[in-house]
Parts: C-alpha cells; structure tokens; sequence
C-alpha cells in the first residue's frame, strides 16, 4: 500500500499479515459433541493468537444465545448449518461478528462474512493447521490491499465504513493512489467515496527499521525488543514497524513482523529525504538515501519525534524508535 504526507508527493507501501481491517480478537467455537476434540486442537494450534479462545457445544440456538459476544464464530461444521442459523441475525457487517467455518479434517477454512473484520484473519491462522483458507473478498482474490486491510497495517480504522465500497473498487482498478497523512488539527472536506482512516490509541510507538540484506527474522525480532530497552514502552505498544521502500521485501523483516502481529509501513525516498533523523548516515554518503531507521521512525510517528536514535543490533538491523 501507499502512505503519503499531505505535504509530499512521495509516499509508501504497507503489508501486514493478515487482511482485515478490524482485529478479530475474542473467538469462539461452535462444535458438535463429536467434534470437540477437534475444537481442543484448534485451541492448541491458534488459541495463544487471540485474547481469549471458547468452545461452545451446537445447539440449535447457539448462535443466537452468544451473538455478539465473541468478534468472530468458528463453525466446526458444514457452512450450510451456520449459514442457515446466522443469516437472520446479520444487521450491519460493521457491527455482526465474523463467521468462520471449517471442516473436522481442517481442510478447509472458509469466511462467510465479515472477511475483513475478522474471519479472513481466523481462516488465515487456521491455515497454520494446514487448512486451505478459502478467502473470497474482492481485494483478497485479487491479491491485493483493501482499505480495511491498509487501515491494519496503520493500526488505524475506518470511520466511515460505507465509503469501502468505492475505495475497493478503486483499489481493484489500482486507481486508489496513496493514503495522505493529515496532521491536524486540520477540517478536511470530504465526498462519500473518499475513506477515512482514524489511527487507534494516542500512546504507541514507530519502530524504524534498517537492515542488511538477508537478514534473519530472529535479529529483527532481537533487535526491536532491545531497541525499547530504555523506553518506557515494549512490543505491545508498537503501532507498526515502518522502513523505507528498498528495503520491503525483506523476508526476516516481514516474517517478524508477521510472529508479531504487526503491519510494515514503508516510505519512498522523497519522505525519507523530509523526516532525515540527525545521525550521520553511511546510505547517503553511498546511495544518497537518508539513513532508514530514523527518518521512517520519525515519518511513521504521529508528533514526527524521535524518542530513541537509531542503534545497530547483531551488525545486522538498525532501529530507532519514533513518536
């Protein structure tokens, strides 16, 4: 994905590793008596990915006893019984939870609704069970970033959900551009098909990130964690690792950043160039980038400040960490 600043043409690209907009993170599910054991394995292979994890028995009215209690159902069943025994609760797909079904083999992994609040990500970490997850949103199927999707790796929401429809089409049409930044306070006019994306929290921390080629998943996962050492912060507050575009197809950094549930946001050249962090930096004496860790630490922060210069870890990744 693309991240623009409203002061910049220049922008950057996001992945994240999963692909909705809103986090599934209470589950449920739903078993018949003969499948439970089945339901205790998924417990054990996903159940540490979420806050919490239940088993609920099948009965007739199970879904509607506990709708909207969990953020996503996972129907040990055939879809056409949680099909049947969910589509008249369904009001608003912002607000329903996800369903999710999967057969007792876990070959497949399939969302019926709610793919990007939830049952997408549930189907895709089922998929580390060796199910086929059996993904149909439009983005999705594409193999490409929705907005709900973009908002994740931001960790961001939308705000005004019935705008998607337009920006997704967009998005197919790869017509959508990048996402501009506004630091406020600001008003901004906007029509029905513009998206608006609300960053969460107001505490969280950028972790800028540089690397050598090749580095490992381990020394980037090192390399964070001691990098929030002198802070007053840890891996829970990070918003998103954020880098610069030539170095986003690290695979130890994407695969990291996966382990920890974190979106990669990186940045062109140009908003490098605007947000240069104040250590001398060896990339630009080279190839006339500024050093990447501190200016895509300061570019990602929502104040644009560096809480912590940049430190090289293992000889291997380079941190600094941002506000």
């Amino acid at each position: 994905m693309s991240a623009d600043n409203d002061n910049s043409d220049s922008g950057g690209h996001c992945s994240t590793p999963d692909s909705d907009g809103e986090v599934a993170e209470d589950i449920a599910i739903v078993a018949f008596e003969r499948k439970l054991d089945t339901a205790e394995e998924i417990v054990d292979g996903i159940g540490d990915r979420y806050d919490s994890i239940e088993i609920l028995e099948y009965h007739g009215d199970v879904f509607a006893e506990h709708w909207g209690e969990y953020d996503c159902f996972v129907g040990l069943m055939a879809s056409g019984i949680a099909m049947r025994k969910t589509a008249g609760l369904l009001d608003d797909k912002w607000d329903d939870p996800a369903v999710v079904v999967v057969d007792e083999a876990l070959t497949w992994a399939i969302p019926l609704t709610g793919g990007h609040h939830g049952a997408n990500q549930v189907a895709d970490d089922l998929a580390s069970m060796g199910a086929v997850p059996a993904m149909t949103t439009a983005s999705e199927a594409a193999g490409k970033q929705g907005v709900e999707e973009r908002a994740k790796a931001l960790d961001a929401h939308v705000v005004n959900g019935d705008s998607t429809v337009a920006t997704n089409l967009a998005v197919l049409d790869e017509n959508l551009g990048p996402v501009a930044r506004l630091d406020g306070p600001a008003a901004v006019l906007a029509d029905d098909d513009v998206t608006v994306l609300k960053r969460n929290g107001d505490d969280g921390v950028v972790l800028g990130t540089g690397s050598v080629s090749g580095a490992k998943k381990d020394q980037f996962l090192d390399a964070w964690e001691a990098s929030l050492e002198d802070t007053d912060y840890d891996l829970d507050d990070v918003e998103f690792v954020a880098t610069g575009t030539r170095k986003e197809e690290e695979e130890g950094l994407l695969a990291a950043a996966e382990e920890l549930g974190l979106g990669v946001v990186s940045f062109e050249k140009e908003t490098l160039d605007e947000y240069e962090g104040p250590s001398p930096s060896r990339s630009k004496e080279l190839i006339g980038w500024p050093g990447i860790a501190e200016a895509s630490a300061i570019a990602g922060g929502r104040d644009h400040d560096l809480l912590a210069e940049k430190e090289r870890y293992d000889e291997a990744v380079t941190v600094a960490v941002g506000k």
